[in-house]
């Protein structure tokens, strides 16, 4: 199943799109960082490689084109968590997502918005991924609050931002794993180290 999915806000319409295979045992919500949009090559391609492993995607704007366009809005760590909290709900709404445990998917600002998230709603998240992800964006207090068993993945040329993941990864107090990818620099543009996220995540969500 595909189909276009949409979320109302007050003046505006976020899209969406959620592709469940047959038979799925579970969904991974997508939460894109900035800059960035449900269209994300990246993101796409590790959601194309959930889908084979039989888990459901839904990879959705939280962001309009203006907001987008507003540099520091792209930073609101509160507005991104809000938005992936209703695109949370609107996969109880979904005859084909409304039963399946659900796991978040975070990349950069997107992986805090991910873990606030996770904190908010104990028994809604099953599991969390962050890819190149600043989870420490989310601030102790959430992390500390998060269940949701949690891998960090960053690659190993990411410099700054390796040392960020380790300092949320200390303050986590679920089931952790820090996953550091060889010779990849923060958007994984070198060979095999995207398909390497896509086999860590896969693995991560299909055992949690």
């Amino acid at each position: 199943m595909q189909r276009l999915v949409s979320i109302k806000l007050s003046a505006a319409e976020l899209e969406g799109m959620l592709e469940v295979p047959d038979g799925a045992s579970k969904v991974v919500l997508f939460a894109h960082g900035s800059g960035s949009s449900r269209f994300s090559s990246r993101n796409n391609y590790v959601a194309s490689e959930l889908r084979k492993a039989g888990i459901g995607t839904l990879l959705m704007d939280l962001l309009t084109a203006p907001e987008e366009a507003n540099y520091p809005v792209r930073f609101d760590i509160p507005l991104l968590t809000t938005r992936l909290g209703l695109a949370c709900d609107l996969l109880r709404t979904e005859p084909e997502t409304l039963s399946l445990p659900v796991g978040l998917f975070g990349a950069s600002t997107g992986a805090a918005a991910a873990l606030q998230l996770a904190a908010e709603r104990l028994s809604d998240i099953a599991s969390v991924v962050s890819r190149g992800g600043r989870p420490d964006l989310a601030g102790k207090q959430a992390l500390a609050t998060v269940r949701a068993p949690t891998l960090l993945i960053v690659g190993g040329h990411d410099d700054g931002v390796i040392g960020l993941n380790q300092e949320a990864f200390a303050a986590l107090n679920c089931e952790k794993e820090l996953a550091i990818v060889p010779g990849a620099t923060h958007l994984f543009e070198e060979s095999g180290t995207l398909e390497k996220v896509a086999r860590l995540a896969r693995d991560w969500f299909a055992e949690h």
